[in-house]
């Protein structure tokens, strides 16, 4: 039979088993709640930040200065926000707006310099003015100064310093990526005109050659050539565009082979099977063109009797693909890496490298052309269009 210190001794013990259960349990639930805050302060800081990048994307302009300023400072919590350049304050957005005529001031030495500021005493003569001290942390593009972020606030706390430097930081890293689109739309704007100039020669010559020798043998053939002509020259040398629909690419196409078909007659034969549904799908501006072009250029010219051309067009859920194909001489594998590459002049590949580069530019490195093709083996061009609108310039 347990004594009565026995028994004592075992109630102390579940006591303190039931009480170190219950630090336990208050342990977990504390934890969880501060890991269920921590996640929530994460989903509220990157919803924050999401919302300012479409205006920082715009770059550094008054309007959308103003609207991206407002959602960085609900990410730094200060009483105010400005955004500054070189020539002029941008935007002003929280209390202390008569702080805005200084903010150019405020900011030089961080513009100067490149460093992050701190400037300890702002005074305006209003004495319930809550602003008396900045932090001013510079924002760069291309590896240069272009602009600064200032936080204002009662005190220059340093965590506030801290977290101004990284947020700068990070609107830096969204004007270097506007910056980069912005490049990369010059770019296919560039690649386009070169392309308009690669056509321009050979083509107009060989077209004009064409309709001279009907101009004699049959007037209205000749007409009609000129017609086919001065359409396809609007479509192609038109204000620049990056961006037409397929309908429009293959319309073009018919009236370049109006052209190809007067000067290779019956030896071109050439075919198309296009899905209905994606007709209306947006193409880089002379896509299709100059691989059609490749295609009689580079396999028929160099082929005795007849050579067949077909343009497919296939309706691929999220995308649309496209190929090009002849049956002529083909290239080896070799010459087209090198064309793709740029180490072939453009009249050794007529378009290949600029379609493909234009491609990448607007839908990344997976959009390149494929090139299917071997000597005496024909060849096949295939590429794949997203049916979403790129984010690009026209």
């Amino acid at each position: 039979m347990a004594t009565r210190v026995e028994y004592l001794a075992l109630v102390t013990s579940l006591i303190a088993l039931v009480s170190t259960t219950e630090l336990v349990r208050r342990g977990y639930r504390t934890r969880r709640r501060e890991r269920a805050l921590t996640a929530e302060a994460t989903r509220s800081t990157l919803r924050t930040a999401a919302q300012a990048v479409p205006s920082l994307r715009s770059g550094l302009r008054p309007e959308p200065a103003r609207k991206a300023a407002r959602h960085l400072r609900t990410l730094l919590g200060t009483p105010a926000v400005a955004l500054v350049t070189h020539e002029e304050c941008l935007a002003w957005v929280g209390v202390g707006s008569s702080h805005s005529e200084q903010a150019h001031l405020l900011a030089a030495p961080a513009l100067r310099d490149g460093r992050t500021c701190v400037v300890d005493r702002l005074d305006c003569g209003d004495p319930s003015c809550p602003i008396e001290s900045a932090v001013v942390a510079p924002l760069t593009a291309e590896r240069r100064t272009v602009g600064a972020l200032i936080a204002v606030g009662p005190s220059p706390e340093t965590t506030l310093v801290g977290a101004t430097d990284e947020v700068a930081r990070w609107v830096s890293a969204q004007l270097e990526l506007a910056e980069l689109e912005r490049s990369r739309a010059r770019l296919a704007e560039a690649e386009l005109r070169a392309l308009r100039l690669q056509i321009s020669p050979h083509f107009v010559y060989n077209c004009l050659t064409t309709i001279a020798s009907f101009v004699r043998t049959n007037p209205e053939r000749a007409r009609g050539l000129l017609l086919d002509f001065a359409d396809f020259a609007r479509y192609a040398f038109r204000s620049s565009r990056n961006h037409t629909t397929l309908d429009e690419e293959l319309h073009s196409i018919d009236r370049y082979l109006a052209l190809e078909r007067a000067r290779f007659g019956e030896r071109l034969q050439f075919s198309v099977r296009v899905a209905p549904e994606v007709l209306a799908v947006q193409v880089p501006f002379l896509c299709l063109q100059p691989l059609v072009e490749n295609a009689i250029r580079h396999g028929m010219e160099g082929k005795r009797g007849n050579g067949q051309v077909t343009v497919t067009a296939r309706d691929a859920g999220a995308e649309a693909q496209l190929s090009v194909e002849d049956d002529g001489v083909g290239m080896a594998p070799e010459f087209v890496e090198s064309v793709l590459s740029g180490e072939v002049p453009p009249s050794g590949g007529i378009g290949l490298a600029n379609v493909d580069e234009r491609l990448r530019a607007m839908y990344g490195d997976a959009y390149g052309l494929v090139v299917d093709t071997g000597p005496e083996a024909g060849t096949k061009i295939s590429l794949r269009i997203p049916k979403f609108r790129p984010q690009t310039v026209d």
